[in-house]
C-alpha cells in the first residue's frame, strides 16, 4: 500500500468509467475547463485511460470494456463528482455557453456553498461549487 501519493497528486482521486474515454475527456476539457495531464491509448488506438486536472484536483478516467454500463444506459445517475471552483457563477456561464446539460442553475445552499449541477454526455453528474459563507453545524437547516 502506498502511504503517500506522488508529489502533486491529491490523496483522494475519483476514477470515473466512460465508454468513450477520448470523447469524454475532450468534452470535460472543452466544457468544464479541465486540463489533460495524461492519456493512454489501447492497442486499438482508442483512449483507455486519462488523467485530467482542475486547479489542484485530478480526475482519472478509464474504459473498463464491454461489461460497463454508464449512467445513461442504467437509466439514472450513478455517481456525482463535487468540485470546488474559484467563481461558480463564471464557471456556470462558461459551461452553459459550451453546451453543458445544466441540471440545476447556481443556488446558495444552507451549508454555505453556492452550487450548480451539470451532466456530461455519458450521464455522470457534476456539482460545481464555491464556498460563500461559513455556517455553524447547529445553524444548518435544509
Amino acid at each position: 500500500m502506498i502511504e503517500n501519493p506522488p508529489e502533486g497528486f491529491p490523496r483522494i482521486t475519483p476514477y470515473l468509467l466512460y465508454e468513450d474515454v477520448d470523447t469524454a475527456a475532450d468534452w470535460l476539457m472543452r466544457v468544464f475547463g479541465f486540463e489533460e495531464r495524461f492519456r493512454m491509448k489501447g492497442p486499438d488506438g482508442k483512449g483507455m485511460h486519462a488523467e485530467l486536472g482542475l486547479a489542484d484536483g485530478i480526475v482519472m478516467m478509464g474504459n473498463p470494456g464491454p461489461d460497463y454500463q454508464n449512467p445513461a444506459h442504467r437509466g439514472g445517475v450513478t455517481q456525482l463528482v463535487h468540485v470546488y471552483v474559484d467563481d461558480v457563477d463564471a464557471h456556470f456561464r462558461a459551461a452553459a455557453a459550451a453546451g453543458a446539460h445544466i441540471v440545476r442553475e447556481p443556488v446558495d445552499q444552507f451549508y454555505g456553498d453556492r452550487t450548480y449541477n451539470a451532466e456530461d454526455p455519458e450521464g455522470p453528474q457534476w456539482t460545481f461549487c464555491q464556498h460563500v459563507r461559513d455556517v455553524r453545524p447547529e445553524d444548518m437547516h435544509p
